[in-house]
């Protein structure tokens, strides 16, 4: 079975169980938590990727380290189900999985905007209501720079790129002048 498959049947899994205890939210904040740690700690990784390392110590480890993240009781469940079935590598693409499964149960859509300059808190709101209005859901908006751009905006919203920034527009002209 495929990596993707298997995260996804994961992230399902506990998004069904999330959505019966009324807990969608919390699970996702958990989630995202223990996978930045992982992220981080590399030798915990690689202790609890480790086939030589005994299913009793890594389970040790992720009580410890479930008690002073102080997780829910399912999400300490799930995360033993990982272990014992060798999963935890499919971690961060549960998290992800799983945040866009809940963002479409809940009809929220997540946009970020790059632009070159910080935008104004006002410009920000404007985006993000016009987004809202074209898509008819709630928008998580997330703002970014990159002083690369030039000037300009692109906005990444469901999977697609929506680019308006300077330096493409160069690009497209370089290349329009290249071709004669």
């Amino acid at each position: 079975m495929r990596s993707s498959a298997i995260s996804i049947r994961y992230a399902k899994a506990l998004l069904n169980i999330a959505s019966e205890q009324q807990q969608v939210e919390p699970y996702a904040e958990e989630l995202t938590t223990v996978v930045s740690i992982l992220k981080k700690e590399e030798m915990l990784r690689l202790l609890l990727d480790s086939p030589t390392f005994s299913l009793e110590k890594k389970a040790a480890i992720f009580n410890d380290l479930s008690d002073l993240l102080q997780l829910s009781e399912g999400m300490r469940n799930f995360l033993n189900l990982l272990l014992e079935k060798d999963r935890i590598a499919y971690l961060p693409q549960i998290d992800i999985y799983y945040r866009k499964f809940a963002d479409e149960l809940s009809g929220v859509i997540r946009a970020k905007i790059t632009s070159a300059d910080k935008l104004s808190k006002t410009r920000a709101t404007t985006i993000k209501k016009g987004l809202e209005k074209q898509t008819g859901k709630q928008v998580v908006l997330s703002v970014e720079t990159d002083k690369s751009l030039i000037g300009g905006l692109q906005a990444e919203m469901g999977g697609k790129l929506f680019d308006g920034s300077v330096k493409t527009q160069l690009k497209r002209i370089a290349e329009t002048l290249a071709k004669g």
